[in-house]
């Protein structure tokens, strides 16, 4: 709702109008002195109300960053029904009331992290599924792979520090019911140019078997991402899940390894 930038009338200008319903009215010529005086304001001094969304200042774009940062670090430690936007507000500094001005509400504000992130990941990797096809004479499961991945632990390693955050956040929307739905939304094409390529390494494998596959992959990625320290206490400390480096190798391996393990399996059992 906009909200009028004139003041309301005061007792006195009003005054003839509340005659009609009982009240005193003002001296006549008290009336037209007024609307004399009214009429003296020069028009270039006349304000006029501004009609549509406000624009969008440099100050507001910040505020803006600053809700999604915010949001991005609380929903991937919370959760989305542990955070209020009032705790979104007071983290990014700002008024709450932003919150519903560019996100609507706390649904939308979730949306918006995600898709932040999401498009810049979608490139990253379709880029580098094309650079690997049409830089090698023969393509791999390995490399098709360790194309689909590296991306992700690069921006997780050399990004800003929100990426972790938002890994994080996808690893646990994506065990959700509701979070598949935005985990399609944005990743699907990503998914079946993988499994194109995948074709190209694996000729005649049955389709199925790379969906299979690539499900498996994608918990495995996704656990290694989220940076979640169970192998260390599993390993006693020889192994540390926040190294992704150390991670990288192993994941691309086991990865593929599987890959191969299922098609190979079934050619194997003659349903190939």
């Amino acid at each position: 709702m906009r909200v009028s930038q004139y003041p309301p009338r005061s007792a006195a200008t009003a005054g003839s109008r509340a005659g009609l319903d009982g009240a005193v009215p003002i001296n006549q010529n008290e009336e037209r002195a007024v609307t004399k005086l009214d009429h003296k304001v020069p028009a270039k001094s006349r304000k006029k109300p501004r009609r549509g969304r406000p624009r969008q200042s440099d100050d507001g774009v910040k505020a803006r960053g600053r809700l999604l940062d915010a949001a991005e670090s609380l929903f991937a430690e919370r959760g989305f029904y542990g955070v209020t936007t009032r705790q979104v507000a007071d983290a990014a500094d700002v008024d709450v009331a932003l919150i519903y001005y560019h996100f609507k509400n706390k649904s939308g504000l979730f949306d918006g992290v995600f898709e932040r992130r999401a498009r810049p990941l979608v490139s990253a990797r379709r880029d580098s599924l094309h650079a690997y096809v049409t830089s090698t004479r023969t393509v791999t499961v390995e490399g098709a792979v360790a194309a689909f991945i590296n991306p992700m632990i690069d921006l997780s390693l050399h990004g800003d520090a929100g990426w972790k955050s938002y890994f994080a956040l996808v690893a646990q929307i994506d065990n959700t019911p509701w979070g598949g739905e935005i985990i399609h939304r944005f990743f699907d094409d990503n998914v079946h140019e993988l499994i194109d390529v995948l074709q190209s390494a694996l000729p005649g494998s049955p389709k199925k078997e790379l969906y299979w596959a690539y499900n498996f992959l994608a918990g495995s990625m996704m656990l290694a991402l989220s940076g979640t320290e169970r192998v260390d206490r599993l390993s006693q400390g020889l192994c540390h899940a926040k190294d992704l480096e150390a991670a990288r190798l192993r994941l691309l391996n086991y990865c593929a390894g599987g890959f191969l393990a299922m098609v190979t399996a079934e050619r194997l059992s003659g349903r190939a």
